[in-house]
């Protein structure tokens, strides 16, 4: 594990392209620190750059070949540095190997796994509820933003227990135009339906955010009845979010 001081953070550049047995070379340098115990690594790729061979590698659309520039790095104590390092040289094969000496002021922490609940069986809650569904179309707006996501962030806002948007492939509204989702057409305008379920009173207490929100749409209210199974009834009220 690695530990607060002196390490070595070490850089190895390769070619996208580059292969070590049939596989990219830079996710076959990545799975030796991994199996060999490096504490961490990461791997980005460039979108422009140039080797010792001089040709010139880039992302833009007229080059169709890109042999992008790729980085593996990682930070580790100078003993295991030294444990890797001739193997890394064969992995790197016509590659760049970078040692830079640093300091690990606070090194990573593994998360600490949370102790296992005592499997208790299910508890049961019934009561009665309102279930609101909103029929809007993807194209609608709301001040410059799309609809749905303006209606999600409102009932977050205003303590709705949950909201689920549905969009939809074919559809209709009080136009008469037909609302679908093809590969063939280019702008789209698909159904969505958004639905929440919650107490009669905030549902009553949102509708006129709601009147203001949606010009042409469609809003059903309906009577339901909730069955809600959970293990802890205090934590089920701390974070309630349906999924109608």
């Amino acid at each position: 594990m690695l530990k607060t001081g002196p390490a070595k953070k070490v850089s190895i550049y390769v070619g996208e392209d580059h292969q070590y047995h049939r596989q990219s070379l830079y996710s076959a340098i990545l799975n030796f620190l991994f199996y060999h115990g490096i504490s961490g690594a990461s791997v980005v790729r460039g979108i422009a750059g140039f080797g010792a061979d001089h040709h010139l590698h880039t992302t833009r659309i007229e080059v169709l070949a890109a042999d992008l520039p790729i980085k593996i790095e990682f930070i580790e104590s100078a003993e295991k540095v030294e444990e890797v390092l001739p193997k890394l040289r064969e992995l790197a094969g016509t590659g760049l190997i970078e040692i830079q000496d640093t300091t690990v002021v606070k090194p990573a922490e593994v998360e600490k796994k949370k102790a296992p609940r005592e499997s208790l069986p299910p508890l049961k809650r019934q009561g009665k509820a309102k279930l609101m569904r909103i029929y809007i179309g993807e194209n609608d707006k709301w001040r410059e933003k799309p609809l749905h996501e303006a209606l999600i962030e409102s009932m977050r806002a205003n303590d709705i227990a949950g909201v689920t948007v549905y969009q939809g492939i074919l559809g209709y509204g009080a136009n008469r135009r037909i609302r679908k989702d093809s590969a063939l057409h280019l702008s789209h305008d698909r159904p969505m339906m958004l639905s929440a379920v919650d107490t009669e009173e905030k549902i009553r207490a949102y509708l006129p955010l709601l009147d203001d929100m949606v010009q042409q749409g469609l809003v059903v209210l309906s009577d339901v009845d909730i069955i809600k199974y959970t293990h802890n009834f205090s934590s089920a009220e701390g974070g309630r979010e349906s999924r109608p």
